[in-house]
């Protein structure tokens, strides 16, 4: 099998004996020693859900990184100290390595070295399910792995025939990039086709007036829970970092009798990997077209504030920053279960963000508020007209309890007189049919 076409396969670390993993975080002038703590304990969730146990965690301050190592020669000893005491076997950065410097510490530690964006793209390669999620993880693996490569030079050298091609040939290392350009040509071919797929479903969708949620948030806040819950379906729930990877689409009748599409999408974390974002950005796009964005946080996690930024930054970075949003407090059986102090942070950031709903998806607590709170949200634009329908366009009239909220409706012997709320574009659809 060649490097390019184990890049995806080779991810998949076997878990029969789980790895031994040591972590190290750097704490800069621009940020804390809680915020670098902070890091640390969530990027030991997602070594955890990557299949590795953390053994040890170094913490050090420094102004500038090393431009060798990240963290400087010395502290690179001491950390292989720590190793061999601890017996890791592997050792994960909570910031980004450039590829020196993880061939460097490789070359110091005599084990492997990787930083968060690594750890990520292995969780992705995990979960990802369906053929466009695989695709997706394999071309960031590819764009992470492209610049790491690393051949022994002229030692790996090979020989071509004919005129023109004597000497020492390709090196295996040219080879290896040649076809890893190759695999992710072909692979942002296949995505672009699927993603004119998903732009005609989504012209259809805006041709028929039927609006869309889309649910967002960190990752395991309990967006897909909150899916099944709404709308009583039956996607994946599972109690692990980013189990969720491909879109899913469902209807959602609310209160006031319009029906809604409702989608659960990728969650995200602190330090998303850019390759990530980009590989993922045809499907975030659903994101970008929704009429109201629901934005999921895990009231019982630590940091709310800061998962709610992590989040508006990818929406920012995906152009969806400008839209509706409903923030939504999800798991509230779990915060009060916390005690009161977990409760006073849950309702100082409601108080903050103002129209806020607590929910638990788990128990159903709050829901009701919720359904309500989104269709004010979606009716914040719409108006109430009148409109003056003849008995003989019944498909006139159908449109119009298919579009709109019919809020009265009065019988005529010619016609019928109904009072709807609707949006701007349903008011120029039915214009000829406005009472003077």
């Amino acid at each position: 099998m060649t490097p390019t076409e184990s890049a995806f396969t080779d991810t998949l670390i076997s878990r029969s004996v789980r790895e031994r993993i040591v972590l190290v975080g750097v704490v800069f002038p621009h940020s804390t020693l809680a915020d670098t703590e902070a890091g640390l304990d969530e990027l030991a969730l997602l070594v955890n859900t990557a299949g590795a146990d953390v053994m040890e965690r170094i913490v050090q301050r420094r102004s500038t990184p090393d431009p060798a190592t990240y963290l400087g020669r010395g502290k690179a000893e001491e950390l292989l100290s720590v190793c061999l005491a601890v017996d890791a076997d592997t050792v994960v950065f909570d910031d980004d390595l450039s590829p020196a410097q993880q061939r460097n510490l490789e070359k110091i530690l005599g084990r492997t070295a990787i930083d968060r964006t690594a750890v990520i793209l292995d969780i992705f390669a995990q979960n990802a399910r369906t053929p466009e999620g695989r695709a997706q993880v394999e071309l960031a693996l590819l764009r992470y792995r492209l610049p790491r490569l690393r051949g022994r030079g002229r030692s790996l050298s090979q020989q071509a025939g004919g005129i023109g091609t004597r000497g020492p040939g390709e090196t295996k290392l040219e080879v290896d990039r040649r076809r890893l350009v190759q695999r992710m040509s072909r692979l942002e071919s296949d995505l672009r086709q699927l993603d004119r797929t998903r732009r005609t479903q989504r012209r259809g969708r805006i041709r028929s007036r039927q609006r869309t949620v889309s649910l967002v948030g960190y990752t395991n806040a309990g967006k897909s829970t909150l899916l099944n819950r709404l709308c009583g379906s039956d996607v994946l729930v599972e109690n692990r970092l980013f189990s969720t990877l491909d879109p899913r689409t469902r209807q959602l009748d609310l209160p006031g009798g319009e029906t809604v599409l409702l989608t659960d999408t990728v969650g995200f974390v602190r330090k998303l990997p850019h390759q990530v974002v980009e590989a993922f950005r045809s499907t975030l796009e659903v994101v970008c077209e929704s009429d109201l964005i629901v934005h999921v946080v895990d009231g019982s996690g630590p940091d709310l504030e800061g998962q709610v930024d992590a989040v508006r930054s990818v929406l920012a970075e995906i152009g969806a920053d400008g839209l509706p949003e409903l923030l939504v407090v999800n798991k509230a059986d779990a915060v009060a279960a916390l005690g009161p102090e977990s409760s006073e942070e849950a309702r100082r950031m409601m108080a903050a963000h103002e129209g806020s709903v607590m929910v638990s998806a788990r128990s159903g607590e709050g829901l009701d508020e919720l359904l309500v709170a989104m269709g004010d949200r979606l009716r914040v634009g719409d108006r109430v007209i009148e409109l003056v329908i003849p008995w003989a366009r019944g498909d006139v009239l159908a449109a119009v309890h298919r579009e709109g909220e019919i809020v009265g409706e009065v019988a005529g012997e010619q016609s019928t007189r109904i009072q709807v709320v609707l949006d701007d574009v349903g008011r120029s659809r039915f214009a000829e049919f406005v009472a003077s």
